[in-house]
């Protein structure tokens, strides 16, 4: 569906717009016809991005980091202020740390928590006002990590899990509002937060292996065209979905 033109006077924010699956979303999106609000915490990252996209395309974008409350805030006014609605919410930023359970500090916990989870809630709770006004819609980024425990991951897990319990739970509660909340759960995808990855010092590598199974992993443009789909008006129908994307690897 790369030609289609499913978002033509849509309006999106997304999150971890710099790089990977955040670009890939921002591209996608973009060349359907989306008005897009890129949002990154790397100024570098996000002009790449915005050069990226196609010359026709309105884009707008602001570096924020997405664990502070009043850094969302912002960026869903300055989105809505500068093209007068919001239509889609991509939540797609976040960071994946891998340790040892006992090593994971009280700072590490919170800047995980914080990004991966309060920042959700944050946009989220600014954005819905302007989506129940746009009748639109929320795609937030879970991860297989979100639908089975994985070592060395626990923060990860935690975090990603409770993404998902978010999303299904909005879906529930703004069904009749004409809201729709859904997640994506990819596996491994090769993005540079993939290919940062490394297992902690003296891990069991049969554990580890356990996240990474012998499959080619998806590209972020994969991923990017569920997204795409579901924040489409093809997927009206679907909303609380858990949706996966990782080659089979919770399947069981």
């Amino acid at each position: 569906m790369t030609g289609a033109r499913r978002f033509e006077d849509k309006v999106a924010l997304i999150t971890g717009a710099g790089s990977g699956i955040g670009r890939a979303t921002a591209l996608r999106l973009a060349t359907e016809g989306d008005s897009v609000y890129l949002a990154d915490i790397n100024a570098d990252a996000l002009a790449e991005t915005a050069a990226l996209l196609p010359s026709s395309a309105p884009r707008e974008a602001g570096v924020a980091d997405v664990a502070k409350s009043d850094q969302c805030q912002r960026l869903v006014e300055d989105c809505v202020k500068a093209f007068g609605k919001l239509d889609v919410l991509c939540n797609i930023a976040g960071i994946a740390p891998c340790q040892h359970f006992v090593d994971i500090s009280d700072e590490q916990w919170d800047r995980v928590v914080g990004i991966n989870l309060s920042g959700v809630f944050y946009l989220c709770r600014a954005a819905m006002p302007h989506l129940v006004a746009s009748r639109g819609n929320i795609v937030n980024m879970s991860s297989s990590a979100g639908r089975t425990g994985q070592a060395y991951n626990t923060a990860y897990c935690a975090t990603k899990a409770g993404v998902l319990m978010l999303s299904k739970a909005l879906a529930v509660e703004f069904a009749a509002s004409g809201v729709r909340v859904n997640a994506v759960c990819p596996g491994g995808v090769t993005t540079p937060l993939t290919q940062a990855f490394r297992p902690p010092e003296q891990a069991d590598m049969n554990l580890f292996m356990r996240l990474n199974p012998l499959l080619p992993m998806a590209a972020p443009e994969e991923i990017a065209g569920a997204v795409a789909y579901l924040a489409s008006d093809e997927a009206r129908f679907v909303t609380g979905a858990d949706f996966a994307i990782d080659g089979g690897q919770t399947a069981g």
